[in-house]
């Protein structure tokens, strides 16, 4: 496990900060939705009513090719983007890049439409119609008919990548936090969570595509506007915090603060890069995931659908996003430490600290902070030691086996823990609870702003998040298995879908009880490997897409003055 760890961690500081000055997948990113916005002249902005009528129905055509509607479609490509992204991707943001972080997380939400209106348009131009009247379209279909067949290995390159990203984003990661949610809440065994969950997730996606697009079409909007909702409230009971919280977020979008609580920036590049991160996993705008459910949508007119994708950033990042991020900053959570208790294993991200040693600026701590050799424990007490989880010291530290105070010692040796008690017997680290006052990341840092946020009216205020977490969860992981038998299937072809659906079912099992920072490195080099390849085909396919653009909002445009 810690070789697997240094290597996905490797390879994901690889991916996005290289160069640590100005990463390149960041400077990709924000060049391409730049780029694309501008080229196509604002889309985003001067075509969204168009974007509404056509998800409201108005141009539904039961006779067109494709196996769902456009709302269908758009729900399908939200139910896999409105996700742990919004509620625990956000606060990891927040707590490695600070509230700037939320500004720069919006920003790419409203560039990004200009990326997805031209993946999914481009999806739906290339896509294949099989004999069955089934569809199948993505990235994969429109590198190599739109680039032609000599670019069929960068098309395999991306299939290949998506079908490893589904695992990870699209998988494991909601898995986790799903249970990790129950675990902080309800105090249930991460592996019981993942095993309720994975076996829903694989109740569904056995039905395919229009199974898919009829659970999101129903759970997505209940789901997201439950939330919106109950954020709006938040804001609404802390109204005098607003302009406070607003400014941070602005603020230290530019001049990032240094080491607060939890917080483990300090440079605009590490806040712009977290922002600009978890904004692109939240919204997939660019990384050529929600093409492969717009390819399935029923129309003839490839622009009509990517004007609905478009929407889809704005939904999940734009709106939703940046509730949860304005909610974790105006209920002044996102500094603070608060009571929490874990177990003292490997998966729980814990570090042995020298007694006069701290975590450094950026979340840095050195090989020489770290202890090597013995600390005693007695009655509870640390003494000699300190304990860092989140990238935080745990203040108050009292270590419990089986609910009472231990006396014994700790001896670490590398990232090697091992407990003994007063008799020198050696206790498992999953018998030894750690509690104390901890800084908050991921979805128990939402949790806790919503437990504060709703408190003048309910005190239990965090278990809507942990509802949202679940739904938002599930649906995002049935999406995903989606992609990747897309990918599988354009990769080995249709028999190897139920076998990868089976893996998917399991590796979501895997994902609940794998270590946080392990799971989120993992989506993080996934996502980037299957944005690079993309990036660069939109841009280069972008001229295309204006001309169909042009040409289909001129259409339009006269057939509106004609009415």
């Amino acid at each position: 496990m810690e070789a697997l760890q240094t290597f996905i961690n490797g390879l994901s500081k690889l991916i996005w900060n290289t160069p640590s000055v100005l990463p390149f997948m960041v400077v990709l990113l924000l060049f391409t939705g730049l780029y694309l916005t501008v080229r196509l002249g604002f889309v985003q902005f001067r075509r969204l009513g168009h974007s509404m009528r056509v998800i409201m129905g108005h141009f539904d055509n039961p006779g067109d090719t494709g196996d769902v509607s456009h709302f269908q479609a758009l729900s399908s490509a939200l139910s896999a983007t409105v996700g742990i992204g919004n509620i625990a991707g956000v606060a990891t943001a927040i707590h490695y890049g600070g509230p700037g972080a939320v500004f720069w997380l919006w920003i790419t939400g409203f560039i990004g439409m200009a990326s997805k209106f031209t993946e999914c348009t481009l999806a739906q131009k290339y896509r294949v119609v099989h004999p069955d009247g089934s569809v199948s379209g993505g990235p994969m279909y429109y590198i190599e008919k739109g680039l032609g067949p000599r670019w069929k290995w960068l098309a395999v390159t991306f299939a290949t990548a998506a079908a490893i990203s589904s695992f990870g984003s699209g998988n494991a990661i909601q898995a986790f936090t799903m249970a990790d949610s129950f675990r902080a809440d309800f105090g249930i065994p991460n592996w019981i969570s993942g095993l309720v969950s994975a076996t829903l997730v694989g109740m569904v996606i056995l039905g395919g595509i229009k199974r898919i697009g009829k659970v999101a079409s129903k759970l997505v909007p209940f789901m997201g506007g439950l939330y919106v909702f109950a954020g709006l409230v938040i804001v609404a009971l802390n109204i005098q915090a607003l302009p406070a919280a607003l400014e941070q977020i602005v603020k230290y979008a530019f001049t990032p603060p240094g080491m607060i609580g939890g917080f483990a920036g300090s440079a605009f590049i590490h806040t712009l890069t977290w922002g600009v991160k978890r904004g692109i996993f939240s919204n997939e705008a660019g990384q050529g995931s929600a093409p492969i459910a717009h390819a399935a949508a029923k129309t003839e007119e490839p622009v009509r659908e990517g004007a609905v994708a478009m929407m889809g950033p704005l939904v999940d990042t734009v709106v939703i996003c940046f509730m949860t991020g304005l909610i974790i900053v105006v209920t002044g959570t996102w500094n603070k430490k608060y009571p929490d208790r874990v177990n003292f294993t490997a998966k729980n991200g814990i570090t042995v600290l020298k007694a006069n040693a701290g975590v450094r600026v950026n979340g840095r701590i050195l090989p020489a902070d770290r202890l090597d050799g013995t600390a005693t424990v007695q009655n509870g007490h640390l003494q000699g030691a300190r304990l860092v989880r989140n990238d935080a010291v745990i203040d108050d530290v009292s270590l419990l086996v089986d609910n009472r105070p231990l006396t014994g010692r700790l001896t670490v040796h590398g990232d090697t823990v091992r407990i003994f008690d007063a008799s020198g017997h050696k206790i498992p680290g999953s018998r030894c609870w750690i509690a104390g006052r901890m800084a908050l990341n991921g979805s128990p840092l939402t949790a806790m702003a919503f437990r504060k946020g709703l408190k003048p009216i309910i005190p239990w205020g965090n278990y809507l998040v942990t509802i949202a977490v679940f739904l938002f969860a599930l649906s995002t992981a049935i999406s995903w298995s989606y992609y990747g038998d897309r990918a599988v299937k354009y990769l080995l072809g249709e028999r190897a879908v139920l076998p990868y659906k089976a893996l998917f079912t399991i590796v979501h099992f895997l994902g609940a009880i794998f270590s946080l920072e392990l799971v989120w490195s993992f989506g993080d080099a996934a996502l980037g490997l299957m944005a690079i390849p993309n990036l660069f085909v939109i841009i280069y396919l972008g001229g295309r897409v204006k001309k169909d653009a042009d040409d289909y909002f001129a259409r339009m445009d006269e057939a509106a003055r004609q009415r």
